[in-house]
């Protein structure tokens, strides 16, 4: 059994070079997280699930502390109401908590959405499933691993 956060195995499983970030403190903001990292905030990737109608949801990759353009989130899923899904549906539909989601070895296939604001920067942070434990990889590895995702501007 791996000890390996499971966003982990699942970019292990697909041959994508990442490392793992332990944080020793846990961390109360993006500037604390980017900060331990040694990193800037804006390269620190979000993984944000939205529910687009009921019993389907979307998953949103934004970079740094942009927030999401609801009009254009609610043009692209084409749908006039949108809400960002509960700790519970985050759960359910992603097996991860709310503060470690990650893109990567989530239980349902959604619809995934990564923000061009994603590849402004070369090396990127995301969450693993784990907490305290994030994912450090290339922005252009994160677009190899999630080949289906579409890529998109929501700010």
């Amino acid at each position: 059994m791996s000890d390996n956060p499971p966003a982990s195995i699942a970019l292990d499983a697909l041959g994508i070079p990442h490392r793992l970030f332990h944080h020793e403190m846990p961390v109360h903001s993006f500037e604390e997280a980017a900060s331990a990292r040694g990193q800037r905030p804006e390269q620190i990737v979000r993984s944000i699930l939205f529910q687009v109608k009921p019993g389907e949801f979307a998953m949103v990759l934004m970079a740094g502390p942009d927030q999401v353009d609801w009009k254009k989130l609610r043009q692209l899923v084409k749908r006039s109401r949108v809400r960002m899904a509960s700790e519970e549906e985050v759960l359910e539909v992603t097996g991860y908590r709310i503060g470690t989601v990650s893109p990567f070895g989530i239980k349902t296939q959604i619809r995934i959405m990564i923000d061009a604001s994603v590849f402004r920067e070369e090396e990127i942070s995301i969450g693993s499933g784990v907490r305290n434990t994030a994912i450090i990889m290339k922005s252009e590895d994160v677009r190899r691993a999630l080949n289906e995702a579409e890529v998109v501007s929501l700010t």
